[in-house]
């Protein structure tokens, strides 16, 4: 059944006022249940507002699957050739390769469409913006769970730093990762570099650690750390590293994704449920919970206070500066 699905002719999709060719739709991309490209560029359309929102004017490097994602990933930070003339980039510069690359820049739905077509699974968008690729407009909070540690905790961990988020009067929009943890993202004022938004990042770590000593770790080697604890992963902050968006699928057979939850369900909720077979109807009936994400933005100031007070007790950063 998959092959004959595998034969099908190319399907059109009208994104917008664009028309997106789909080539090769009936080929099986998540093995799980057997979804196919045209499955994975129809869930992209069913939360279209929620992912261009999450990708909207971001360096973006694609996780592409040719074979399906069982097969090989490619990394492509540079944009394919090929790419119709409306699908924008931006130019990033990388320090350690002395290197430049037009990636990605997603401005409307179609592009995302089109990255589906050339076998893209994953957006892994920059945590800033084209308008100044080097000053940070998100502060990205990664609790990634070590091997041993039940979700549980994973879900203790999130409710402290809701806590702490609350009393800088930072509002934190929360997802689950498509993967074993959670992400919550924080709207900032583009007014510092990678540097002192790790910086902030790993001050903010330091504190929810300090609240949840049982449960979190900040250690800077994986092999050093508890493979019970949560590590509040603060260098996700550094230049040049990104994390799956809100509404990303991830490359895993079953089609899971990156899903915006509400604080509420927080302590009752099942990230494995959440895939492309479900999703749709939940943006559906919800709409995009980061909706508000813009309009509530931080200064970074009070953080970057405690990130001088810990270094001036002699905290250093273990990884130094990125």
């Amino acid at each position: 059944m998959a092959g004959d699905r595998s034969a099908l002719p190319a399907a059109e999709l009208e994104v917008g006022s664009r028309t997106v060719r789909i080539s090769n739709p009936g080929r099986v991309y998540f093995s799980a249940r057997g979804e196919t490209k045209i499955d994975l560029a129809r869930y992209y359309l069913s939360v279209g507002d929620g992912i261009v929102r999450a990708l909207r004017e971001r360096p973006c490097m694609m996780h592409r699957f040719p074979d399906g994602v069982d097969g090989e990933k490619v990394h492509q930070k540079r944009l394919p050739r090929g790419a119709p003339p409306w699908v924008e980039t931006v130019r990033v510069h990388f320090p350690r390769y002395n290197r430049d690359a037009d990636e990605l820049c997603v401005t409307e739905l179609a592009s995302v469409i089109w990255a589906v077509q050339m076998s893209t699974v994953e957006f892994h968008p920059w945590n800033s913006r084209r308008a100044d690729t080097e000053r940070p407009d998100e502060w990205r909070i990664d609790l990634d769970p070590m091997p041993d540690c039940p979700f549980d905790r994973v879900r203790r961990v999130a409710q402290v730093a809701h806590e702490v988020l609350d009393e800088l009067g930072a509002v934190g929009w929360p997802k689950t990762s498509g993967g074993s943890g959670l992400h919550v993202y924080v709207r900032i004022e583009p007014d510092f570099g990678f540097s002192d938004v790790r910086r902030a990042a790993l001050a903010f770590a330091r504190e929810v650690e300090r609240r949840a000593p049982d449960d979190v770790t900040t250690t800077w080697w994986r092999k050093d750390r508890d493979p019970a604890k949560v590590f509040v992963d603060y260098n996700q902050n550094a230049r040049d590293h990104t994390i799956a968006s809100a509404y990303s699928v991830r490359g895993v057979p079953d089609g899971r994704v990156s899903t915006p939850i509400t604080w509420s369900e927080i302590d009752s909720v099942v990230p494995q449920e959440f895939t492309i077979a479900t999703v749709p109807a939940r943006f559906a009936e919800l709409g995009d919970l980061h909706a508000g994400i813009d309009e509530a933005v931080f200064s970074l100031e009070p953080l970057l206070e405690w990130a001088e007070r810990d270094e001036q007790q002699g905290a250093a950063d273990p990884g130094g500066p990125t």
